[in-house]
């Protein structure tokens, strides 16, 4: 089954076919480094993460491209308002490029606490000023732009398709403006290419129009196009910015190259908290430093970022995602669960390698990259060559599906719950072998959870502690108790939990 995606330009499902296969030009929004990351930016990032994951899984070269806006972003979304980074700065006391690194660190360390890879190339709106006064300048020249007082605005109606992405009409947009219009704009709809700096504005470059600063709208067309070329593969970003950043993005593109801008537009949905939609105004957001460290008055406690990465796969990119401490308390015992049958089958191959040198080991990698993993190249039984196969089937269907992570990670499930229960049965070790491959590269490579000290975890360390497991089983059996609750309580002091189970002490 091939891929397919859900098009937001033409509302429907579509067969995923790549200007230049195998390569994919891949270019996603990203933040406005004005504050910290906070719910939304964690649903949308973390979705495409595992989007361009399983693209390169698939076979495909991808370029993927995410912007960072430090500059021409302001309050409104539109063309009124101040900045947002300078208005921060403002209230910080500090220079609006310093706050602009403040965030753009905060936001790839928390990014990298949900373990979303980094783009191929991070390009910033403020090194790109001189690209967007040339954009600019080709638009004017091609009749698509005017300039007054300085600034340059874009007139939609000199291009036809202005609405189609959204389905809205220019009409009806001159009938519902957004915002007040300017007097020095033609019609309410116009937006800016660049925009005159008032006095006292920090930001601000000089053009042929005087000093000013980029539009917003017109950054992202300009960075995308740079580094991709002037037709995407797949655009992305959250649905708030289909309209009017998105539409806008066309627009621009399109009236300047004569080419289609993008062949795929996906977008994910919103997130809320307890069913009420996060905003500054309501009090109710949530930063990623609250959530996985310090704590919000809004749920009850942290959760670590693989949890909350678990929590939002859960649920398909395209439908909104409520947060509240009980439906992350659901997910934490999930992934728990998840990650306690996984390294059940680490320990178990570990264990064998300390009677059998010479077994493989699942950690070294798979002795051939046949199949997804490599897991075929272990040689497992019939019976169990079946089940996995089935399993990468209906992962790969779902994925397929417009990147059905929620089947996926219930394909997941189903398979870890196969594989602990081999673990049990004494299964052969290439059968642990096969179905450990394909859960690692599953788990890991595609869907990217990654529990604390997963990678870092040594066979010699798994070896010490199944060592005073099994004297605290002997301590048992000679009717110590308390040197094996001595046993039992020091090791869940540094967070090792030991389970009596009818199969055996579990850890």
């Amino acid at each position: 089954m091939g891929l397919k995606v859900f098009n937001t330009l033409g509302r429907r499902l579509e067969e995923f076919a790549p200007l230049n296969p195998p390569r994919v030009g891949i270019y996603v929004c990203g933040p406005t480094v004005y504050s910290h990351s906070h719910l939304g930016h964690a649903k949308s990032y973390v979705s495409f993460d595992t989007i361009i994951r399983w693209l390169r899984a698939s076979g495909y070269q991808v370029n993927y491209i995410q912007n960072i806006t430090d500059v021409g972003h302001l309050t409104d979304n539109a063309d009124a308002g101040e900045d947002k980074i300078v208005a921060e700065a403002r209230r910080r006391g500090l220079h609006p490029m310093a706050v602009a690194e403040l965030y753009t660190q905060s936001y790839l360390e928390d990014m990298d606490a949900l373990n979303v890879r980094r783009p191929d190339i991070m390009p910033r709106a403020s090194g790109h000023v001189v690209e967007q006064i040339e954009c600019a300048k080709a638009l004017l020249a091609k009749g698509h732009a005017y300039e007054v007082n300085g600034s340059v605005y874009f007139d939609v109606h000199s291009f036809p398709g202005y609405g189609k992405l959204s389905g809205r009409s220019v009409a009806e947009l001159e009938a519902g403006a957004r915002v007040q219009i300017k007097e020095e704009k033609r019609h309410p709809a116009d937006f800016a290419l660049w925009k005159r700096a008032e006095p006292g504005h920090i930001m601000r470059w000089p053009s042929p129009w005087g000093e000013g600063y980029p539009g917003w709208h017109l950054e992202c067309s300009v960075m995308s196009q740079k580094y991709i070329g002037p037709t995407l593969d797949i655009h992305g970003g959250g649905l708030d910015n289909q309209f009017p950043h998105h539409e806008c993005e066309i627009a621009q593109a399109e009236s300047l190259t004569g080419q289609p801008f993008c062949r795929y537009w996906l977008h994910n949905n919103m997130v809320t908290l307890n069913g009420q939609k996060m905003s500054k105004s309501l009090g109710n957001t949530i930063s990623l430093k609250e959530l996985f460290y310090e704590g919000s008055r809004l749920l009850e406690r942290t959760f670590e970022p693989v949890v909350v990465r678990q929590f939002i796969l859960m649920s398909h990119y395209r439908t909104p995602l409520d947060f509240s401490s009980e439906a992350l308390l659901a997910a934490q015992a999930g992934s728990y669960k998840l990650r306690d049958q996984i390294w059940a089958v680490r320990r178990a191959l570990v264990r064998r390698r300390q009677t059998d040198p010479g077994a493989p080991d699942l950690l070294s990698g798979p002795p051939s990259a046949g199949g997804l993993g490599g897991w075929e190249g272990f040689g497992p039984t019939e019976a169990v060559r079946a089940a996995l196969s089935d399993a990468q089937r209906r992962f790969a269907d779902a994925m397929n599906e417009d990147f059905n992570t929620a089947a996926a990670v219930a394909v997941v499930f189903e398979l870890a719950r196969l594989a602990d229960g081999w673990v049990t049965t004494n299964a052969p070790t290439n059968d642990l072998l096969a179905a450990g491959t394909l859960l690692e590269f599953l788990t890991g490579d595609v869907l990217g959870l990654k529990w604390p000290e997963e990678r870092g975890t040594s066979g010699e360390r798994d070896a010490l502690i199944q060592i005073l497991v099994d004297l605290r089983n002997e301590a048992r059996k000679a009717k110590n108790f308390a040197l094996a609750d001595q046993i039992r309580q020091r090791l869940f002091s540094v967070g090792i939990e030991l389970r009596d189970t009818p199969d055996g002490t579990r850890w």
